[in-house]
């Protein structure tokens, strides 16, 4: 799968030169989709529960949609040939015809009432709107001449019966159950559900609402994590908060490498003294495909692998954290799940004036506030970005892509921001 391309070369996503040591943005994101395997197994599933779920093959509808021809409006349905010269014309009522009743029969010259939804009888090619006839004693009085097909909703006009209305990939939406109800479809095939594994690393930590003793702080990366992860198509199947005991972490990898699909950790996956967990991985990973990125929160991120499980080690500051799973751990979501569509994003420019430190792309916390003179989308972000602060994050509509190599960024210039998925 190809995963989203953050931008082209010019916004420094590519290069890594002012970051010696570390793997380029798009390089670290290609490395997830080549390294990625689609996971094995599918599930049938009603419609009405596939919700979330990523089709494993392509959807066709069972049926012509609508139908059978029938009225757009509520009107009269005529025979446009029975209509001669510049009208007005009168013709006499002789049937009437509500959705759900059998066809009703235009063999004469003469008008049906019909109602919307409602079949078209045989015969007639045309319903006229009921606001432009006028009726006294059954007989109908058509000021406007109507051309054939007007307010009629041909058999299979929506759908056609064999079309391809879903393509395999696609992750199901509202507006796709609602097309495959319309297409007869009952059932589907989806990707079975991943099984994650979220380990919190730090002896610091201490459960939220827990009393903390000095020296210990509340998890912030765990209850975020989960939220971030929870979707229709994913069960984490292990959580733990672990210290930094190297010989724990190794013995709860190796024990989980086998029964997941992907582990997911925070913390330890830098350079330091007590960053157990890189030396670890190290110890008993497979693969590691890379270790560190250019950017700007979240240089620490890391992935590999473990067995047969995929790992993806984020950083322990959350707002860090929060940055490695909107960029990497949504995308190796979406590959493992084969899922075909792009992560969203938005052409904006700055409100403000900002400063930067060039070497490393930065995805910096912003929120919308309005529109330019062009009419383009404008935002607002601090004039920092500090990975360890949450508060930006919870007043934020979205990630601001700051350019590697620019140190001011005027409102003239034109930014990538990737909304989140709630905005």
């Amino acid at each position: 799968m190809k995963l989203h391309d953050l931008n082209d070369r010019t916004c420094g996503c590519d290069e890594s030169e002012g970051a010696p040591g570390l793997t380029s943005l798009n390089e670290a994101l290609a490395l997830c989709a080549a390294e990625t395997p689609l996971v094995p197994g599918v599930d049938m599933l009603p419609i009405g529960e596939a919700l979330g779920r990523c089709l494993s093959e392509p959807v066709m509808s069972r049926v012509n949609v609508p139908p059978f021809a029938n009225s757009a409006v509520d009107g009269y349905a005529v025979r446009c040939g029975d209509l001669i010269g510049p009208g007005p014309c009168i013709l006499p009522v002789v049937d009437r015809t509500a959705a759900g009743d059998a066809p009703a029969q235009l063999d004469r010259i003469a008008t049906v009432r019909i109602f919307t939804g409602a079949p078209l009888p045989a015969g007639a090619n045309a319903v006229v709107a009921q606001e432009h006839v006028t009726l006294r004693n059954g007989i109908a009085r058509f000021d406007r001449l109507p051309t054939v097909g007007a307010n009629v909703r041909r058999a299979g006009e929506d759908m056609a019966a064999g079309d391809v209305i879903l393509p395999a990939g696609r992750r199901i939406g509202p507006r796709d159950i609602a097309m495959m109800a319309a297409a007869g479809v009952a059932e589907v095939r989806v990707r079975r559900r991943l099984r994650i594994a979220l380990l919190i690393t730090g002896s610091e930590l201490v459960a939220p609402g827990q009393e903390a003793a000095p020296g210990k702080i509340n998890d912030v990366n765990g209850p975020m994590l989960e939220a971030l992860i929870a979707q229709p198509g994913v069960s984490i199947v292990e959580k733990a908060r672990i210290g930094d005991d190297l010989g724990r972490l190794c013995a709860e990898l190796e024990r989980l490498s086998g029964a997941v699909d992907l582990i997911v950790t925070t913390g330890g996956v830098s350079v330091g003294e007590e960053d157990y967990l890189r030396r670890a991985v190290e110890r008993i990973g497979d693969r590691l495909h890379f270790a560190g990125v250019a950017l700007k929160p979240g240089k620490p991120v890391s992935f590999g692998r473990i067995g047969t499980a995929l790992w993806l080690g984020l950083p322990g500051n959350p707002q860090a954290s929060f940055v490695g799973w909107h960029l990497f751990g949504r995308a190796i979501v979406d590959a493992l799940q084969g899922a075909t569509g792009k992560p969203r994003k938005m052409i904006v420019s700055s409100a403000v004036n900002l400063r930067h430190k060039p070497g490393r792309c930065e995805l910096r916390p912003a929120r919308l506030v309005g529109f330019d003179l062009r009419g383009r989308a404008t935002v607002t972000a601090e004039g920092a970005t500090y990975s360890g602060r949450v508060s930006p994050l919870a007043d934020a509509d979205g990630l601001l892509l700051l350019p590697s190599e620019a140190d001011q960024i005027d409102t003239s210039m034109l930014l990538e921001f990737l909304p989140f998925e709630e905005s």
